[in-house]
């Protein structure tokens, strides 16, 4: 029987990872390589991402494997979505690409609804509104940084970048092209309405390919550098939840997906784009997945409050692990105080403890103190945002949705498993954790050849991978809080 190994070059907005995919008939195993932090750098006022430290990370992982005398497939890479770098001529970038959580954007929204309605944009693009999207972070460009784009000759999002590097073939994989709220998912192309009528260079954009392109062998530089020899470079699904949903080992129809991490993705796979007043009303979105598909889901905040919140004890001298602050919550009192996480000040990297003390006061709630307090409201928080978001898919879809895959990082945090399928009242599947990583190998191997579909690989995944079930408990609970604070079980 033979063994095929690949690489997936795993980028989050924490942290990086390099993966060792290893195919022996229908089992995958996934090895990491070389893991390395990530996060925005700031600098001149401004929060920036180090991609070319990120590139040299990405090699010492491929050295790492070359070093074993391992022969690879293929090599790919997943990101976040919406960022982006420029380029021109020989530059492998004419400036630090901004972190989408940079200011510049503020305001953004109201000032590009003055140019194109946003209804027009939404039946356009189908993307659900947020200040940092690309087509938001290119006006702030437009306005402040015109003198760079007019010597830019090519845009290409995070995780496309890195494959460019690595093959010197520049393309936009269409899962990713599809986070900028500048492409049509109807004629599956960049939005020429929204190119010009926001007087974008349109010279810029990428021909768009689908997932699981081959765009050709690693750069003999490349090669040198890492010592890695006859890999070829496969633009798989260049956005880490598209790369996580092929992944998901679901089967039927009745289940939907939570990709758990710093952001939290909710979401359905469906045939075609679901545009139209409700979804629009409800902020979903339509982005692009694996076959052309459409994953329509909902990005909401994720961990990331409970990351900020981690740091800043660090910064004061109290370090944990998130498995220690898990159990501080664990044994915290329940359900007793909420906040809102769509409010937008508690997206900022400033005081966060601070931030949720004064969220608790401004609604006549206990204010929580200790660690466990705060981070026990934090999960209970998301998992009745989960429970609000999960009602408005099943109204939009007019499906009746009866498990919910967790995947993601996210997907370790046993408490927040539990406290889902309670808030939800559905069953809880969680894992696997490496999902990005395990979509991103399995379509480089239908891309070669190795696989011969998706519903193939999601058997490989099933017969490869342990997942833990969570029955939902406490439902007048819940039912309760919900009512409380306008949240409804269902529709």
């Amino acid at each position: 029987m033979s063994t095929q190994h690949y690489v997936a070059c795993d980028l989050g907005a924490e942290s990086g990872r390099v993966m060792l995919g290893r195919l022996v008939g229908d089992r995958l195993t996934l090895e990491e390589i070389h893991r390395f932090p990530n996060g925005p750098v700031e600098v001149c006022g401004t929060l920036r991402w180090d991609v070319l430290r990120l590139f040299d990370e990405l090699k010492i992982g491929l050295h790492k494997i070359a070093a074993r005398g391992i022969q690879v497939s293929s090599v790919s890479c997943d990101s976040w979505g919406v960022d982006y770098v420029l380029l021109g001529g020989n530059e492998p970038m004419l400036t630090a690409p901004f972190h989408y959580r940079d200011t510049r954007t503020d305001g953004g929204l109201e000032e590009a609804f003055a140019v194109v309605p946003a209804d027009e944009i939404f039946v356009e693009t189908g993307i659900q509104f947020m200040p940092f999207n690309t087509l938001y972070q290119l006006l702030a460009d437009v306005q402040q940084r015109s003198a760079i784009l007019r010597v830019v000759e090519r845009f290409l999002n995070i995780g496309d970048y890195f494959n460019f590097l690595l093959s010197g073939v520049a393309r936009a994989e269409e899962s990713i092209a599809s986070t900028s709220q500048i492409y049509n998912p109807q004629q599956r192309r960049w939005s020429k309405k929204l190119i010009a009528e926001f007087g974008l260079p349109g010279r810029i954009f990428p021909e768009i390919v689908p997932s699981g392109t081959i765009l050709g062998p690693l750069l003999p530089t490349v090669s040198k550098d890492t010592g890695l020899i006859g890999a070829e470079v496969v633009a798989s699904c260049s956005h880490d939840t598209a790369a996580a949903v092929a992944a998901i080992p679901a089967v039927g129809e009745s289940w939907a997906y939570l990709s758990s991490g710093t952001w939290s993705i909710i979401g359905v796979e469906s045939p075609t784009p679901i545009i139209d007043a409700k979804s629009r009303e409800y902020n979903f979105t339509n982005e692009v997945g694996y076959g052309g598909s459409i994953r329509f889901l909902k990005n909401i905040p994720g961990l990331w409050i409970v990351q900020k919140y981690r740091r800043a004890l660090a910064r004061g001298g109290r370090e944990f692990t998130y498995e220690q602050l898990t159990e501080m919550a664990e044994a915290a009192p329940p359900l007793a105080s909420f906040i809102d996480l769509m409010d937008p000040s508690l997206g900022t990297l400033d005081d966060m403890p601070g931030r949720i003390a004064a969220a608790c006061r401004a609604t006549n709630q206990p204010v929580p103190a200790t660690p466990g307090e705060i981070v026990r409201c934090v999960l209970e928080s998301l998992a009745l945002l989960y429970r609000r978001t999960f009602s408005q898919l099943e109204e939009v879809t007019g499906r009746t949705l009866s498990i919910l895959h967790i995947v993601g990082g996210g997907s370790k945090n046993l408490l927040l498993n539990q406290l889902t399928a309670n808030s939800t009242g559905r069953v809880v599947l969680a894992g696997p954790t490496e999902c990005s990583a395990i979509g991103n190998v399995l379509v480089q191997a239908i891309a070669l050849g190795h696989i011969p579909s998706l519903t193939a690989a999601r058997e490989i995944v099933r017969a490869s991978f342990p997942v833990v079930r969570y029955e939902p408990a406490d439902a007048m609970l819940w039912e309760n809080v919900g009512k409380q604070f306008h949240m409804p079980a269902h529709g």
